[in-house]
């Protein structure tokens, strides 16, 4: 389509003049060749005056500002997405991010078939540990037990901490059986490996329970069902540990 000159002109230096008005103060312009602008918006080379010229080296400069701007706005969103989903204390997942990471793995098992299991970790006499140690010591022996859980999953298992002394991973493409061999893995490793606090090793005593995520179920009863196994090791612990006494 031809375009008529001076319209052409004109509206490509009134653009500039707008833009000029806006902001007085510009860094100079980007090294592009306006002549490739300008065919690209069908204004023919005989037509690109030093004013034309002008007017398209300073929108040039407007979209790559916009572009900067896009780019750090996309990152601050990213940032401030990531604060949310983190752990105010530990470099893990929050409850909240774990909860949506979990709806979504449950969802995938289910469209995929692919099986996904959850497993549930929930430290035993925490208390006693701040109340003897001091509470610097035990945030000492949550970072140590997250670093652990973080330690030995593979990269596309997902670790959260769900509350004080609780804590989830997400085990994908892990079956019933392959879950637990993994839970009594990382109970093996996480009690060879105590905290160290002030040259001092503190015992570290844990529960577990794992399950298998099922189609149609959400995250709140996939984490029921794997606190349940938990108690039911935890009660089975403690009658083991009566009867050598």
């Amino acid at each position: 389509m031809k375009i008529d000159r001076v319209r052409g002109t004109e509206r490509a230096a009134s653009v500039a003049a707008a833009s000029y008005a806006k902001r007085n103060e510009r860094a100079a312009p980007p090294e592009r060749e306006p002549a490739v602008v300008a065919a690209v918006l069908g204004i023919p080379e005989a037509e690109i005056t030093p004013k034309v010229r002008e007017a398209i080296m300073f929108l040039m400069q407007e979209v790559e500002e916009l572009r900067s701007e896009l780019a750090e706005t996309k990152r601050r969103l990213e940032s401030a997405e990531k604060d949310r989903d983190q752990d105010h204390l530990l470099p893990l997942l929050n409850r909240r991010a774990f909860v949506r990471e979990l709806n979504r793995s449950i969802a995938h098992s289910a469209r995929y078939g692919t099986p996904s299991s959850l497993l549930y970790f929930d430290l035993d006499g925490f208390k006693e540990i701040n109340d003897g140690y001091g509470h610097a010591a035990g945030d000492a022996v949550l970072a140590h037990f997250s670093q652990m859980l973080c330690a030995h999953v593979r990269s596309t298992d997902i670790v959260g901490r769900l509350g004080g002394d609780e804590f989830g991973v997400i085990l994908t493409h892990a079956d019933d059986q392959q879950a637990k061999r993994k839970a009594q893995a990382l109970s093996a490793k996480l009690r060879a490996l105590p905290a160290i606090w002030e040259s001092r090793p503190i015992p570290m005593s844990f529960s577990y329970g794992a399950a298998t995520l099922k189609p149609g179920e959400n995250a709140n009863s996939a984490l029921a069902q794997a606190d349940l196994a938990m108690y039911a090791y935890k009660r089975q612990d403690m009658r083991a540990m009566a009867a050598t006494r």
